[in-house]
């Protein structure tokens, strides 16, 4: 979520930019967001600090009509019943509709979600057969992991390649040309990292 002196800051430059007092210098400004959402990232601050920074702590929020969206399309396009019952749960977790248990937490439905042991587990669970199965692009663009830390992030990556036939290939880069005349050719940020598996024929 974006820090309110953001909206204060584009407040004053479209004044000056449009030469105009009015709000936003005339201009309609359109915001999207969900409240629910991670509030303003301060480091070593305080929960008010993070209170305080949030856009409806800003003197502009009386200005700001509320236009709530209320059908979920991605779920209407699926016509998945279990995707509508999973986007229900969340919305009433946002909307702390869901019991709390005596330790403080709130209590998940039981169809929540799958617990699963270990990472072994889930990448079977999420990727299965994986090493036959990753050349179906339709396959892989419908499944998908979210990891809280990028060191999980590349775990999970590592061990998932490692499950793919082939040679791990590591493709490096330079930030340098050799020849001092051709760095006008390349733009200032021209890298190429990541990682390939050769299929063995």
């Amino acid at each position: 979520m974006a820090h309110k002196h953001s909206l204060v800051a584009l407040n004053r430059t479209l004044k000056d930019i449009k030469n105009n007092d009015k709000l936003f210098g005339g201009t309609l400004l359109v915001l999207s967001g969900d409240f629910r959402q991670t509030l303003p990232v301060i480091p070593r601050s305080t929960y008010a600090d993070e209170i305080n920074a949030c856009l409806k702590s800003s003197t502009l929020w009386r200005y700001v009509e509320i236009v709530q969206l209320k059908v979920n399309m991605r779920v209407q396009m699926l016509q998945d019943p279990s995707a509508e019952t999973f986007s229900k749960q969340l919305l009433d977790i946002g909307d702390g509709k869901v019991t709390i248990a005596e330790t403080g937490y709130i209590k998940l439905a039981n169809d929540f979600c799958t617990i699963i042991d270990s990472q072994d587990a889930l990448i079977e669970q999420i990727f299965p057969n994986v090493h036959t199965n990753y050349i179906n692009l339709e396959w892989l663009a419908e499944r998908a992991m979210l990891a809280a830390k990028n060191v999980d992030v590349d775990i999970l990556n590592l061990k998932i390649q490692q499950l793919l036939p082939g040679d791990l290939v590591s493709y490096k880069y330079i930030d340098t040309v050799c020849n001092g005349t051709e760095a006008v050719n390349f733009p200032t940020v021209f890298e190429l990292t990541g990682f390939a598996r050769h299929a063995t024929t």
